[in-house]
């Protein structure tokens, strides 16, 4: 299948995802909000992609949303000025608060896929690019690499992830400082901050690193992983009684005695284990 936004390769069950419109900083046009969530759902329902890395062609990762989705919604694109018949008004409001959820609904299908999202950043991650990469479990940077919550830049509050994940990653006072302000956030400024986990020279270097991160994480156990991805993003949200009541509950129910007798051998025998991937879910049911 063919994508406006993306391309797509799977080697050794790692999926490599790749923004393809580096002319326009691989901004978010309209058919990027459906064809991400399609994409990373295919992955995930398919049981046999055990690892995915969100990369992007060109000098910058993603410049954020395109103007375009601006001016192909009314909703969003009307007139200061306008003024609405009451009886309209509600259904124009209702249309907006719709919108903003299909649009955060694209990011959240990173964390709900069953297997883990790396996400390698180069030049510049912008306003909807952070919202993104927020959402991806680790992130992976080059030295150019810079972020900016550009969304106060242009008069509006982030609303599809940033102000309500980032803060989960990094300091509160950071993201407020760089929320109010929406100046450039360097690369070592959000490594110093564990907002991504490690910065290289240039982006050949980085992706090199993130398809070896991605490839260690497939060879093990796929039900393991997912177990794990669930349970860390049970606790972020929960006391942590709650996320061990979580995990408790969890493996009574996952755990798999097969595996773990796979991982015992393999590394007896310094080999990677040879776990059966999970199952495929329908996209019908």
């Amino acid at each position: 299948m063919s994508y406006e936004c993306f391309d797509l390769e799977v080697t050794d069950k790692v999926g490599l995802v790749r923004m393809t419109r580096p002319q326009r900083s691989n901004s978010m046009i309209p058919s990027f909000w459906n064809e991400l969530p399609t994409i990373v759902d295919e992955l995930s329902n398919s049981g046999g992609v055990r690892a995915m890395v969100l990369s992007a062609e060109g000098k910058n990762f993603c410049g954020g949303m395109d103007l375009e989705v601006f001016s192909a919604n009314e909703t969003v694109g009307a007139a200061s000025d306008e003024k609405p018949s009451p009886g309209h008004r509600s259904r124009r409001n209702e249309r907006f608060r719709s919108t903003a959820l299909k649009l955060q609904d694209t990011f959240t299908a990173l964390e709900r896929a069953r297997m883990p999202v790396i996400s390698a950043i180069q030049g510049a991650c912008v306003g909807g690019g952070i919202d993104m990469v927020s959402a991806t479990d680790m992130r992976y940077a080059t030295e150019d690499a810079w972020f900016s919550i550009h969304e106060i830049n242009i008069g509006m509050t982030a609303d599809v992830g940033t102000l309500q994940r980032m803060p989960k990653l990094v300091p509160e006072g950071i993201v407020r400082e760089l929320a109010y302000t929406g100046r450039r956030w360097t690369a070592a400024e959000a490594k110093a901050a564990g907002f991504v986990n490690d910065v290289f020279p240039d982006h050949e270097t980085l992706l090199d690193a993130t398809m070896t991160v991605a490839s260690e994480i497939a060879s093990k156990s796929p039900m393991a992983i997912w177990g794990t991805k669930q349970t860390m993003h049970y606790t972020r949200d929960h006391t942590v009684a709650d996320g061990l009541e979580f995990i408790a509950n969890w493996n009574a129910a996952m755990f798999d005695t097969d595996d773990m007798a796979e991982a015992f051998k393999a590394s007896l025998e310094k080999r990677d284990g040879d776990f059966p991937d999970l199952w495929p879910l329908s996209d019908g049911i």
